[in-house]
């Protein structure tokens, strides 16, 4: 590895999400946003529904993330979520759409799973703020 650099995998049910060696990254704990540079003190923590971001020289990567577990060495973060997608891969409408449906649902609180609809609503307003970033660029 070189000096000076994170080892960031991002690792779903479904695979192998992202691998490479980066200078910085930042994520939504459920405890509060946290960064990491090379050579942090080990942790491990739970991860919620966020946005993880990661410095390569400097260019800023952008993840969605939805909940999971972040293990922390000297060298190397390791993000085991339910699941996770790169920003370029999050699509949009799609995003927009569901937070409209989950809104819906919420308007309806004794007939639905409250939590549940809440859980939709912030999954897709964080996939569309991380779009929105892309998009900017």
């Amino acid at each position: 590895m070189a000096e000076g650099k994170l080892l960031l995998e991002i690792v779903t049910p479904q695979g192998l999400v992202f691998s490479q060696e980066v200078d910085e990254v930042t994520a939504s704990g459920t405890e509060g946003e946290f960064g990491i540079l090379p050579g942090h003190v080990p942790f491990v923590t739970t991860l919620k529904i966020g946005m993880l971001s990661c410095k390569v020289g400097s260019e800023t990567k952008y993840f969605f993330v939805n909940w999971g577990y972040a293990e922390v060495s000297h060298e190397k973060v390791l993000i085991l979520a339910d699941s996770a997608e790169k920003s370029d891969e999050i699509d949009y409408e799609r995003a927009k759409a569901a937070m409209e449906r989950a809104e819906q649902r919420m308007k309806q609180a004794e007939n639905i799973d409250f939590k549940r609809a809440e859980a939709a609503v912030e999954r897709a307003v964080t996939r569309i703020q991380i779009a929105e970033l892309k998009r900017l660029k």
